[in-house]
């Protein structure tokens, strides 16, 4: 895998002040995706980490039809009362891309659930891949770690690291992201 590793920089946010690192991978088509990195300053022989799929809508602009936003702040929160690490993935919209997600977001307005509008757009329910993570906890040399996710696709698509545990991530459904979630544990397998 062709990658480039940025300095390590701080970052002071809300939560505490992280170590912030990015990785730059090159994709085959010659393209790039600038994965963010981040890490507590002192992190324990099995850390926890998080793999978070870039969601724009969600944890940037406070999208309730999801539950990434929410699933980052209790991320960064338990990561830093824990110590670990956040990877964070440029996959917006289960990697079918902002562009994309808007056209699944229509759908999703006239009825379609979000496993069926990616369907309609000619995606699969989750177009993902998690091989960059090996290649960033190999450059950690991290081994073995408790995984904080819902997501069994995770567990069983990371190579090359021992999981621990599954630490789950617990968030309140609203009106708005109850049937997405329902649509999450009962067509994709999501835990909670």
């Amino acid at each position: 895998m062709n990658v480039e590793i940025s300095e390590v920089a701080n970052l002071p946010t809300r939560h505490g002040t992280f170590k912030m690192q990015s990785f730059k991978e090159k994709l085959p088509d010659g393209c790039f995706k600038e994965h963010l990195i981040l890490f507590t300053p002192e992190m324990p022989e099995v850390p926890v980490v998080r793999v978070h799929s870039e969601c724009l809508t969600g944890d940037a602009l406070g999208s309730r039809k999801c539950d990434c936003g929410e699933q980052l702040e209790f991320a960064m929160h338990f990561i830093q009362s824990q110590g670990g690490m956040l990877i964070y993935l440029r996959q917006e919209g289960r990697n079918i891309g902002l562009f994309n997600k808007v056209n699944a977001y229509a759908l999703q307005d006239k009825g379609f659930d979000t496993v069926a509008a990616n369907h309609q757009l000619g995606f699969s329910a989750d177009e993902r891949t998690y091989e960059m993570v090996e290649t960033i906890l190999n450059h950690y040399e991290i081994k073995k770690i408790r995984l904080l996710t819902n997501n069994p696709k995770k567990i069983e698509s990371l190579e090359g690291v021992q999981i621990v545990e599954r630490l789950p991530i617990v968030i309140e459904p609203n009106p708005h992201n109850e049937a997405y979630l329902a649509v999450k544990r009962e067509k994709m397998g999501h835990l909670f």
